[in-house]
């Protein structure tokens, strides 16, 4: 088994990450083209503690190396499982993943935390991704011990591109909600578009 983790902060407030969160993969992103599906399977708020969970499945292209899809079988499409807890109370949201393409083969599980940045909670938000990788492959420990550091190693190229990618969603929700206040701001000091219902 071999883990990677990061640790970064995000120069937004933890209300917009979490509510940027589910635009994480669309059309904002310019940097998740390989993402090609993200259905929610379901969602359901705790009425006694107010927890959003979702479950989603988020289906990618595949962009792994000819040698390792040899081994594991030449698919081109993945599938990752993932359930998101968001707590408004305590602030945080935690999302765990995991793959269920060639999950005989490859177990690679992934705990991903946004919370407010203890130096500054209200403007900054902190998030920690930690993955652990354990391939299986019977007794070829050589052929184990390359999978699971190739996984590292694309888990480390993909750290940057993923903030840049998650940092244009968080502008560009900023820029959007700062419309729609100006707007309702306008339909609040106008006369005439209170009375057109505007």
């Amino acid at each position: 088994m071999k883990y990677f983790q990061q640790t970064v902060d995000f120069d937004y407030s933890w209300e917009e990450v979490s509510t940027s969160n589910w635009q994480k993969y669309g059309p904002w992103n310019e940097k998740t083209p390989h993402v090609i599906a993200v259905d929610t399977l379901s969602r359901s708020v705790d009425p006694s503690t107010g927890i959003l969970r979702t479950e989603r499945l988020i289906t990618c292209q595949q962009s792994a190396p000819k040698w390792v899809t040899a081994i594991l079988g030449g698919v081109d499409t993945s599938m990752v499982y993932e359930t998101s807890y968001v707590d408004p109370v305590a602030k945080k949201l935690t999302m765990c993943s995991m793959n269920i393409t060639w999950a005989d083969l490859l177990q690679v599980r992934e705990t991903c935390v946004y919370t407010p940045q203890s130096a500054s909670p209200s403007n900054k938000t902190n998030f920690i991704q930690r993955a652990e990788i354990t391939a299986f492959c019977g007794g070829w420990q050589k052929i184990k011990n390359s999978i699971e550091q190739f996984t590292v190693d694309r888990f480390q190229q993909n750290a940057q591109a993923g903030k840049e990618g998650f940092e244009m969603v968080l502008e560009r929700a900023r820029q959007v909600f700062q419309e729609q206040r100006d707007i309702l701001a306008l339909q609040q000091n106008s006369r005439i578009l209170r009375e057109a219902k505007m």
